[in-house]
């Protein structure tokens, strides 16, 4: 069994179909998805509906992201977000427009029941955004530092590759887990289209929401697949840029 963690789609379905198919995805495969799956490109709908229809078949873990909770918010109570719509919401609003209750409802649930991370048996953890508490996840007093929380990848890019981890100044964060699978900040913004490694943080979103590919590696091997940029595949629409 192969353990693939994959990056923010933000709707582009497209994109992902083509991804499963490069690395010849079965139903042994178990897929890690980070978070992120709205907001973005035109196929809201039709992205969360294909990840409900994958985790019927294949063995599926879905991570929760700043966008998928904003999205949420959105569905439970109508409340317009300036913020949301201006980083991507619009999309998806436009995506939902005239769909039924019974897909509405599904689509609640599959959101609600998203989860903040996930820890495997050789202590590798997986999460959208980061955590603050030295301590670890369990720790975390704030729930929403999970998907909203960036000084985790800044604090990876930031540690000496010299400073050996027994140093009392080795930042604690990096100490807890093997190894740590991100996604929240674009490595676009760091120059770079491929997932990047930093202390013991691997960071999978390679900017899918702009004009970066949709990213998967694998957790044993480090083997990369990538989509084509996920903007030619919806070539009349801006995504977020």
């Amino acid at each position: 069994m192969r353990k693939l963690v994959i990056g923010d789609i933000h709707s582009g379905l497209k994109a992902l179909k083509q991804l499963l198919q490069k690395a010849e995805v079965t139903t042994s495969d178990h897929l890690i998805f980070l978070g992120d799956y709205v907001d973005g490109w035109s196929e809201a709908v039709e992205t969360i509906s294909y990840l409900i229809t994958l985790n019927k078949t294949h063995n599926c873990t879905f991570i929760r992201g700043n966008h998928d909770e904003l999205c949420l918010n959105w569905l439970k109570t109508d409340e317009h977000n300036d913020t949301w719509v201006l980083h991507g919401g619009q999309a998806t609003q436009s995506s939902y427009l005239g769909i039924d209750s019974k897909t509405k409802n599904e689509h609640i649930s599959f959101l609600e029941n998203l989860e903040n991370y996930y820890l495997d048996e050789e202590n590798r953890l997986f999460l959208h955004a980061g955590f603050t508490n030295l301590k670890g996840v369990d720790y975390e007093y704030f729930k929403k530092n999970f998907y909203w929380d960036r000084t985790l990848w800044e604090l990876a890019l930031a540690v000496d590759r010299t400073l050996p981890k027994e140093d009392n100044k080795y930042p604690k964060r990096l100490l807890k887990y093997n190894e740590i699978y991100i996604g929240h900040t674009p490595v676009t913004r760091i120059g770079k289209t491929v997932p990047q490694n930093a202390a013991n943080v691997y960071n999978i979103d390679t900017g899918a929401a702009f004009k970066g590919p949709l990213s998967m590696l694998n957790v044993d091997t480090k083997e990369v697949w990538q989509s084509d940029p996920v903007t030619t595949f919806y070539p009349t629409e801006k995504g977020r840029n």
